[in-house]
């Protein structure tokens, strides 16, 4: 499990590379196993919408990352709103733009949903 904290970043003209320090570092190992999922039916290219982010949200097609990836407007977003949280898991959808972090804090596991623009999309009890 992690500290959720917020991370200073960098960025470099050069390469548009993203360095990120933690704040605190807490880390323990975890051995729940990585949740990966992958869909294999073709869709047709719809306009970005709430509602598509929402669906996207709810289908599961998300990958898991590090604290370090998380994007720094969805970082802090989900710091400010969840500051007493610790992060358990964070994923990212398959096309990038949606973010899945799973937080705890006493006993109680939540899902937060983010657009990768750090815009809240919803909030699940897991």
């Amino acid at each position: 499990m992690l500290a959720f904290t917020a991370v200073a970043t960098a960025q470099t003209d050069n390469n548009a590379t993203q360095t990120t320090t933690p704040a605190t570092t807490t880390q323990q190992a975890t051995t729940a196993p990585a949740q990966t999922a992958t869909q294999t039916n073709a869709t047709t290219a719809q306009p970005a919408t709430a509602a598509t982010a929402t669906a996207a949200a709810d289908q599961g097609d998300f990958k898991k990352i590090e604290q370090s990836q998380i994007a720094p407007a969805v970082l802090k977003t989900a710091v400010a709103k969840y500051k007493d949280y610790a992060l358990v898991e964070a994923l990212i959808a398959q096309d990038g733009s949606n973010y899945k972090l799973v937080l705890t804090k006493d006993g109680k596991d939540v899902a937060a949903y983010y657009k990768s623009t750090g815009e809240f999309i919803k909030e699940e009890t897991v």
